[in-house]
Order: C-alpha cells, then structure tokens, then sequence
C-alpha cells in the first residue's frame, strides 16, 4: 500500500513537472537601486513598471525593485560601507570615481555613447510667487536680507553643482564681455553664501523645507521646479542668464552583483537609455541625455542664453578640488 502511494505521489509530481509554468513559479528576482533624491518620480511612477512587464513578457520572471533616494554624497557613504545596492544612480561623476577607487566599480564602468550619463537638467532659482525679492539672476541672491535654502554640500550633489553655477556663471559672463575675472565669481559667491539660512541633507529635502514656506529663494534642478509648478504651488522659477545644466551617471555596483543576477541588473541598466525610458524622464522634467529631440516634446523647459557644463572647469576630477574645496570650503565657508 505504502508503495503504491508513493508511486502515485510521484507520478503526480512528474504530471506538474508537465505543465506550462507560471511567470512566478519561474522565480522573482530582486534589483536594489540607489537613487540620489531627484530620481524618485520618474522611476517608481514609471520607469520600474515598464522594466518589470517588458523583463516579465521576455523571460517569465516577476522582478522587484528596492530603493533608497537621499543625497548623492549620503548614499555614495551607504555603499562604501557596505549597503547592498546594485545599481546607483548619482548626482556626480565624482562620486563614480569614489566608488571606483574603493574597488566597488571598475575603471570601464560605462557602456553607452553618453559615458554613462543617463539624464540632464539645468539649475535655476525658485522663489515666491510674484517674485517679491525682485530676483533675476545669481547675483541677486547676495541683496541684503534675503533668505536662501540651499542643500548641504557635504551630503548632496545637488549644493555640489550650485556652487560651480554660481561660481561659473559669473566667470562666463565675465568672459563674455572681456577677460575671466575669478575675482568677481569669488565675491559673487561669498555674498550669496551669507544669506543661506538653512542647508537641507539633499535638494529634495531642500525643496520640501522651501515648500512649507520657509525661506525667500531657492537654487536647485530646474524639475524640482517644475514639478512644484505641476502641483500648483505658488513659486515661480527665475532662469539664470548663465547656468550650468547638471548630468547624471549611473554606474552597476559590481562589488555586490553576483553572477546569476548580472543579465537582469546589466539588462535594467541599459534599459535607462531606452527610447522609453528617455521619454519617461522627459515627462518628468529630466532632459535626455540619449536623444536631444526629446527634449523639444516638453514645452517647459527653459531656453538658457548661456549654458555651460562641468568641462568648464576641467571635468569633476578638477572642478571638486579646485573650485568645491580650494575656492569654497577654503575661502567662502571659513569666512563665517
């Protein structure tokens, strides 16, 4: 008897081993992504749903995301000491470079025309509705009285790249019109600096403390912007004449990437320079940094009379030590 159930256990194991197989009987896999603070909207809203379903048709799997969004300098530290995640995606080459240096990604770590920069978008001011302060550029952040929010350097990529707006800005305009006076970008940005009030962990934290009224101006991407705009709330944005236009890398964290998950995160990573995904960012208020005629479907984006990019000062592996640390950590924070 006992061998006669255990004959029809088998043959009924063999007959499910027969049956088409569900997409979840298939496995579920895992991609744990690190996002500096900006990228939230654009990939829960839209983008990660697109890879499930498109990873799901072609191969039968059921893929779950786990993300964590903070300052790009914040979760760069995460992932040096140890946090788990698969893919970052960052405000700065330079934090790529801190990881690479760390042995958490290789030398070659793109794989794209863009050198592994995924989005762009352009840093310009946020202040009340109506413009009370009367603010048109950089340089009128340094009146008298005026209340400024920016994002803490030491945390966010974000501060990181309006300081060498600020600072560029007025180095451009100064060439423009004749010869680069460094003196003047200097002085420019001391006398903003003397106005901040409040220096958020990240640019969204930024934008959140400026959204509960706190504060007279803001410098952050030109999306945070727009999105604030999107909701209704009652700022306007002010373009900056001369502004720099911020890119974004994304690097895999091959320290943490096993064998077995490589195609599906490698798979995730290329899939960021879709034709779908650029447009995604777009809607969200990201340029593409893989098609350039995107960025005419989106009618409110702002023209820049001068734009410029971190190339200006010599790339990252310049621009932070020279101008971030030697100009103002040296010269314009130790004045206070």
């Amino acid at each position: 008897m006992k061998i006669r159930l255990i004959l029809i256990i088998l043959l009924a194991m063999l007959m499910f081993s027969c049956l088409p197989q569900s997409p979840s009987s298939k496995g579920r896999r895992t991609i744990t992504v690190f996002g500096f603070s900006i990228m939230k909207e654009a990939l829960e809203k839209e983008i990660y749903p697109m890879f499930k379903e498109k990873w799901r048709v072609e191969t039968g799997e059921e893929i779950e995301f786990v993300s964590s969004f903070a300052g790009s300098e914040t979760i760069t530290n995460q992932i040096l000491a140890g946090s788990p995640a698969d893919i970052a995606i960052l405000s700065i080459e330079r934090d790529v470079e801190r990881l690479i240096k760390a042995g958490h990604v290789p030398p070659v770590w793109y794989v794209t025309p863009q050198k592994g920069i995924v989005n762009k978008t352009p840093f310009v001011i946020l202040v009340r509705s109506g413009n009370p302060k009367g603010i048109n550029d950089f340089g009128d952040l340094a009146k008298d009285g005026l209340r400024l929010i920016h994002p803490d350097p030491v945390s966010s990529g974000g501060a990181q790249w309006s300081i060498l707006a600020i600072y560029g800005s007025e180095l451009l305009k100064s060439e423009k019109t004749g010869t680069r006076n460094e003196a003047k970008a200097l002085q420019t940005l001391k006398a903003i600096w003397k106005n901040v009030i409040a220096t958020p962990g990240s640019a969204r934290e930024a934008r959140t403390q400026f959204e509960t009224g706190f504060g007279d101006a803001l410098i952050t991407y030109e999306l945070e912007g727009l999105l604030m705009k999107d909701a209704k709330a009652p700022i306007e944005i002010i373009v900056p004449k001369s502004t720099i236009f911020s890119e974004h890398p994304v690097a895999i964290v091959e320290r943490n990437v096993t064998a077995d998950e490589r195609p599906v995160v490698e798979a995730f990573r290329n899939f960021l320079w879709s034709e779908a995904a650029q447009k995604s960012f777009v809607k969200f208020h990201f340029r593409s940094a893989a098609d350039e005629k995107l960025n005419e479907t989106n009618p409110q984006f702002a023209k820049i009379e001068m734009p410029f990019t971190v190339e200006q000062f010599g790339g990252w592996e310049r621009a932070y030590p020279e101008i971030i640390e030697k100009i103002f950590r040296e010269q314009v924070v130790n004045q206070k």
